[in-house]
C-alpha cells in the first residue's frame, strides 16, 4: 500500500486564521506526512492565533505578509529562502476578503473600490504569490501549487456577490498558471469546498441556511469535514497527484451535480 510521504519538503501555507481554517485543516495534513511548514499571517489580530498553532507543531516558521503590498511579498520569500536554504515544494493559498457591504447588498452596488479589493486580495495574491514561488518551486525541479474556491464561481448564491467573482478570477488565474508554470514541473490546483464553518464562512449573511441546504441536496446527505479538504490538498501535493494540473476539484459531497 502506498503512503504519502512529504519528508524534505518544505510548505507555504498562506492565509492561515486559526484552528477551524481550512488552512489550518491542509497544514496539518502537510505536516502529518512529513512535510515543514511555513505559515503567513496578515496582521497584529492574527499573530498570536498563528503562532500558537505553529507551536504545536515544532520547526514551524511564521511570517506576517500582507498580499496587497508587492515589497512585503518580495520580503516573505526573501524570509523563506534564507530559512530554508532556498527550498520551496507547495504552496497553498487560502487568502479571501471582501468589504462587508458588498456581500449583504445587491450585487448591482458593489462599488469601484470593493471590487479591486475583493480580486486583488482574493484572486490576483494568488498570481503574485505564484510568480515568488515559482522560482524556489523551479530550483527544487517542480512543485505543487493549490487554492480554495467555491461553486460561486459557477453558480449563483445569494449574498456571496463579489466573492463569487473573486472565486471564479481565482480558477482562471488556476488554469493560465497550470499552462505557464507545467513546463517547470509545477503544476496548480484548485478545490472547491463546500461550507465549513470557518470565521470567512460565518460573515456571510445567510450561511447557515446554506449550509443547511447543502446537507438536505447533497448526495452524501451531509456537509463536508475540513479534514477532507485537507486530504484533498495532500493528493494534489503529493506525487499521487502528479498528473493532475489545471483542475477545480470539488470536495463538497456531489452537491455541484445537482440541478435541483
Amino acid at each position: 500500500m502506498r503512503t504519502i510521504d512529504l519528508s524534505g519538503k518544505t510548505a507555504l501555507v498562506a492565509g492561515v486564521a486559526n484552528q477551524r481554517s481550512l488552512a489550518w485543516a491542509i497544514a496539518e495534513a502537510l505536516a502529518d506526512a512529513g512535510a515543514s511548514l511555513v505559515l503567513t499571517y496578515q496582521g497584529d489580530r492574527l499573530r498570536d492565533n498563528v503562532n500558537e498553532l505553529a507551536a504545536s507543531r515544532p520547526g514551524t516558521l511564521t511570517f506576517a505578509c500582507d498580499v496587497t503590498d508587492d515589497a512585503g511579498i518580495a520580503t516573505l520569500f526573501e524570509q523563506i529562502g534564507a530559512a530554508t536554504g532556498g527550498r520551496l515544494d507547495i504552496l497553498v493559498h487560502s487568502i479571501a476578503f471582501a468589504r462587508r457591504e458588498d456581500l449583504e447588498g445587491d450585487f448591482r452596488k458593489t462599488s469601484r473600490d470593493g471590487w479591486h479589493t475583493a480580486l486583488d486580495v482574493s484572486a490576483y495574491s494568488l498570481v503574485a504569490l505564484a510568480d515568488r514561488a515559482a522560482t524556489m518551486m523551479e530550483a527544487a525541479g517542480g512543485g505543487a501549487i493549490v487554492s480554495l474556491s467555491f461553486q460561486a464561481s459557477q453558480r449563483v448564491f445569494p449574498r456571496y456577490n463579489v466573492m463569487g467573482s473573486a472565486k471564479a478570477a481565482l480558477e482562471h488565474a488556476t488554469r493560465q498558471l497550470a499552462y505557464e508554470l507545467g513546463p517547470m514541473n509545477i503544476r496548480v490546483n484548485t478545490i472547491s469546498a463546500g461550507p465549513v464553518p470557518t470565521l470567512s464562512a460565518r460573515g456571510i449573511s445567510g450561511f447557515s441556511n446554506m449550509s443547511k441546504h447543502h446537507e438536505k441536496t447533497a448526495p452524501l446527505r451531509r456537509n463536508i469535514e475540513a479534514r477532507e479538504v485537507g486530504d484533498a490538498a495532500l493528493f494534489l501535493c503529493s506525487s499521487m497527484g502528479s498528473g493532475i494540473t489545471g483542475t477545480t476539484l470539488y470536495v463538497d459531497t456531489g452537491y455541484h451535480i445537482m440541478g435541483v
